[in-house]
């Protein structure tokens, strides 16, 4: 067994904490450049707003690159895995609700 796989045997529900807490991690780091890229399109996205976006975010990229992983086959499942979807939609919401549209400055 691999130190990764060592490292993604602890789980809740079937998912590695392991995935969540290097995908949280990671996104902290990069939120503040993240955000400045936003501000070029004219978003303002706080900090935290990434954080919520987390986890949706890396459901639309696993499925832009086609990797199935078992959150984006919960995520796509028509039938089952109610909780899973409402969580998505939940931090979908949290994460979108402080983002502000950059107007123009009056002079």
């Amino acid at each position: 067994m691999t130190i990764i796989e060592t490292l993604r045997t602890p789980r809740i529900s079937g998912y590695a904490i392991f995935d969540f807490a290097v995908s949280f991690l990671a996104v902290y780091l990069v939120a503040p450049t993240l955000t400045k890229l936003a501000r070029k399109i004219k978003l303002e996205v706080p900090k935290h707003s990434w954080l919520y976006l987390t986890v949706p975010l890396s459901v639309v990229i696993h499925l832009l690159v086609g990797t199935m992983t078992p959150l984006t086959l919960a995520t796509l499942d028509l039938h089952d895995h109610l909780f899973v979807k409402l969580v998505i939609v939940l931090l979908v919401v949290l994460g979108v609700k402080d983002i502000r549209v950059i107007g123009k400055k009056n002079k």
